[in-house]
């Protein structure tokens, strides 16, 4: 009864009018705030970075998600959690780190970095621990085979060469002839390959190729 009373007590305290501190918000503050970042760090350190082996990004990814769950869930009872979350995916949208220019796959992450954030953030009481479980299991589990189905591609080797043929006698629209045309000019075992700058009056093509050595 004493521990019931003190902690009634704790939660009346205030400061102007606003509470010095509710252990019940605060401890799902806490709880929610644990679980998330752990499923980032799944994500971005267990499953991007291993595969990826980059750390550019991986600063703007803790800062991005840690911030993002911060601002949905402390500003949940403003009554604008659809919107401002909708309006944080438009933002980085629209900015892209316009400073520097993101590969598609650093974008994927960091656009799953803040829908997770969110949605540990945002769910309500109506949402029990083990949909919300699930949802992120199922989010990791995707991320991690989808990382597994493009390994092979991704670990091939990678050269940057220019080509100094007749353009109009290479169809460039067709994929499979094009990498058939460098395997037999490089003898390189070519999985993919991806054109670069083209030049009609000297007749050259730049080209990178991804190749497994």
């Amino acid at each position: 009864m004493s521990i019931i009373l003190l902690s009634q007590n704790i939660n009346d305290l205030s400061i102007n009018g606003i509470k010095l501190i509710n252990l019940h918000d605060f401890g799902q503050l806490l709880i929610r705030f644990l679980y998330n970042f752990t499923i980032t760090i799944l994500i971005i350190r267990g499953i991007y970075y291993t595969n990826r082996r980059k750390k550019d990004f991986l600063f703007s990814y803790f800062s991005v998600s840690t911030v993002v769950f911060f601002l949905c869930f402390l500003l949940e009872s403003v009554k604008l959690e659809l919107g401002f979350a909708l309006g944080l995916f438009a933002v980085f949208g629209i900015i892209r780190y316009r400073t520097k220019v993101i590969p598609i796959r650093e974008m994927t992450y960091l656009f799953v970095v803040i829908g997770i954030s969110v949605i540990n953030a945002l769910a309500s009481k109506d949402i029990s621990y083990a949909e919300l479980f699930f949802t992120n299991f199922a989010l990791v589990m995707l991320i991690y085979t989808l990382e597994k189905m493009n390994y092979r591609q991704d670990a091939a080797s990678i050269r940057k060469m220019t080509l100094h043929e007749k353009i109009d006698t290479i169809d460039l629209s067709d994929e499979k002839e094009l990498t058939s045309f460098l395997s037999d000019k490089t003898k390189l075992n070519i999985i993919r390959h991806k054109l670069g700058k083209i030049d009609y009056n000297a007749q050259t093509i730049e080209i990178m190729v991804f190749y497994q050595s």
